[in-house]
């Protein structure tokens, strides 16, 4: 991969991802000194593609309540010369979806099952 030492080299490796045939991720944040970076992307196949892309071998998953509202929060993490790098997805969860919440990939589970 890239060293991610200086900010143009953090979105050197963002331009490359979408070079590459990625979707853009619609927010990015790049914290001060390179040292953590990270994409929130819009849907579960966006945020397979960029953490098979980057490589992410850390999967995490937090559920939460929002005013009401449950949420599910994906990251995938890895460790690019001393910078985090994360990939965040962040899905509206419906009170009938609460079966799938301890599933890792809810697309892998077969339909009839939900």
């Amino acid at each position: 991969m890239t060293e991610l030492a200086t900010r143009a080299q953090a979105f050197g490796l963002i331009a490359e991802g979408v070079a590459a045939g990625l979707s853009a991720p619609w927010r990015l944040y790049l914290a001060r000194g390179c040292r953590y970076l990270s994409l929130s992307v819009g849907d579960r196949t966006e945020w397979n593609a960029w953490r098979t892309h980057l490589g992410c071998p850390e999967l995490s998953v937090r559920v939460y309540d929002a005013g009401g509202e449950i949420r599910r929060s994906s990251v995938a993490e890895v460790v690019l010369d001393g910078c985090r790098v994360s990939v965040e997805l962040v899905e509206e969860v419906s009170t009938g979806d609460l079966d799938q919440l301890l599933v890792a990939d809810p697309a892998s589970v077969d339909p009839e099952e939900r």
